[in-house]
């Protein structure tokens, strides 16, 4: 990790903006499916209709109100807190399974911060032009080009903010009334300071901080290193092969050996925008053993991967934690290794042990180390038993509690009773009656009071006061019985519990 010049800096450093270049290649591809897909769930996903008996004909709703999440066919009520648990549980093991093979990928490909990041990053691109464009427009004096770009770069950065956040907002009520609702100002108070406050800190963080977010504000860049292993892929840059003995810093072309660096603008500028020249590749291979011969390195040190790192660093300085693993300047080296007809691999996903062997190898996932293997097994049996929990939920949950204060009460003529609390849970989609019955005592035995049956709505729970009388002679021979609870028309739902009956000379 380069840790010293961000010590002499100190704990912050004042943002320098960062003008980041396009560039093509299979990363980026990845990068911008990715930001599509994430994008299409995000913003489309409030908007798929869905059947429902007793709530709006949305396919994903958080219905505050009635105590429920509403995702599809599937009803989640507070009682199913144990999915959450286990969510945050597989979150937490995938992110440390993923880490421990391909370092911060999650960062670079995943996180809303980077997908929303890349959407800025490209509105400002179409408005303002590409780098060289957007560096001139920053430099020079405001004046009517300045005043219009980047005003109108700001201006689609706050309206992609306020879709956002109220796109948040559609997931807690039925979305097409929603937006009337809010643009008529009819809307509850708490939709407009909720879509204010996501509009201000998506602006900020995606258009203003960027990088920042993630260098001073996520804790995960910062822990990262212990979750590294030898063995763990992340974009490194092959030093042995990039410097040579004399360094980086010429090439060969026409007239003579010059400096590249004078250069790289305007081949950066073609070449991002291909992501493979045809070249004459005998005259590359030539070339490049002239180099060797001469003890430079392969990189022709063109800058082209700072230019697209969006978090601003020099791959070439080492592995460094402000890197999200992005791919970017893989894709961009790539690009200028095919521009002179050199081998591809300059930069790329490597891990640390590959690239100090003498001979380094092609890079493969390490996963075969005792922690990756134990997070993998984590992470499927958790996963699995989420399933499994999610599958065979009931429509209702129901416990049966004996009153124990006392045990039991021998009456006047002789009978005992115990008492017994009923909790039923109405899972359903729907309101349900439910009929209480009992097995392996005379039907006359259960009391159930007022209560012959009851009706619970969805998500709601309801206690039930149950007794059971029995004559001494058929209490002696009575260790337990079944409590029976059948939901009206659901028979085969039918679920029971067996409970204990105490009398006297009975231990509890």
């Amino acid at each position: 990790m380069q840790t010293g010049l961000e010590d002499q800096l100190g704990l912050y450093q004042k943002r320098i903006p960062i003008f980041t270049r396009s560039v093509k290649g299979r990363f980026r591809r990845f990068k911008t499916s990715m930001l599509v897909l994430a994008y299409a769930i995000y913003f489309l996903l409030p908007w798929v209709p869905w059947s429902r008996l007793d709530a709006p004909a949305q396919a994903v709703l958080f219905d505050v109100p009635g105590r429920r999440f509403l995702i599809f066919g599937l009803s989640v009520y507070p009682q199913d807190v144990i999915w959450l648990a286990l969510l945050l549980f597989i979150a937490a093991i995938l992110l440390f399974f993923v880490t421990g093979l391909v370092g911060r990928a999650f960062c670079g490909y995943f996180c809303f911060q980077t997908l929303w990041t890349d959407f800025f990053i490209w509105i400002e691109q179409k408005l303002q032009g590409e780098r060289p464009a957007r560096i001139r427009l920053y430099r020079q004096p405001w004046n009517r080009e300045k005043i219009l770009k980047v005003g109108a770069t700001h201006a689609l950065w706050i309206v992609a903010s306020f879709w956002t956040g109220l796109t948040f907002i559609a997931y807690f009520s039925y979305a097409p009334q929603l937006v009337v609702d809010f643009v008529t100002g009819q809307a509850a108070t708490v939709a407009y300071v909720t879509v204010g406050i996501l509009t201000l800190t998506t602006y900020v963080a995606a258009g203003l901080m960027r990088e920042q977010i993630c260098t001073y504000v996520c804790p995960y860049g910062r822990f990262q290193s212990v979750m590294y292993e030898p063995e763990t892929l992340a974009v490194h840059y092959d030093a042995r092969r990039g410097e040579g003995t004399l360094g980086r810093a010429v090439v060969r072309a026409g007239r003579g050996i010059v400096s590249e660096r004078r250069r790289a603008d305007a081949r950066a500028e073609d070449a991002a925008g291909v992501e493979r020249r045809h070249v004459n590749v005998s005259a590359g291979q030539r070339a490049l053993a002239e180099r060797h011969e001469k003890g430079y390195g392969d990189c022709v040190d063109c800058g082209l991967c700072v230019q697209v790192c969006p978090v601003g660093i020099d791959i070439r300085e080492g592995l460094q934690y402000k890197c999200i693993s992005c791919g970017l300047c893989i894709d961009a080296c790539n690009t200028i290794m095919d521009s002179f007809g050199f081998p591809r691999g300059l930069i790329r996903y490597d891990s640390e042990q590959n690239l100090a062997a003498p001979v380094p190898a092609a890079p493969k996932l390490q996963w075969k180390q005792l922690k990756t293997i134990g997070y993998g097994v984590a992470l499927l049996a958790m996963s699995a038993f989420l399933v499994y929990s999610v599958a065979t939920r009931g429509n209702f949950e129901r416990t049966v509690n004996q009153i124990r204060q006392p045990l039991y009460v021998v009456l006047s003529n002789g009978d005992i009773r115990n008492r017994y609390q009923i909790r039923i849970t109405n899972k359903a989609a729907q309101a349900q009656t439910y009929a209480i019955s009992a097995r392996g005592i005379p039907a006359a035995a259960l009391d159930l009071g007022n209560f012959s049956e009851i009706r619970i709505k969805p998500g709601h729970s309801a206690l039930v006061q149950a007794s059971v009388r029995l004559p001494p002679a058929v209490a002696m021979q009575t260790e337990h019985f079944e409590l029976i609870i059948t939901p009206l028309g659901k028979s085969a739902e039918t679920r029971s519990e067996i409970v204990r009956f105490d009398t006297p000379g009975k231990r509890p």
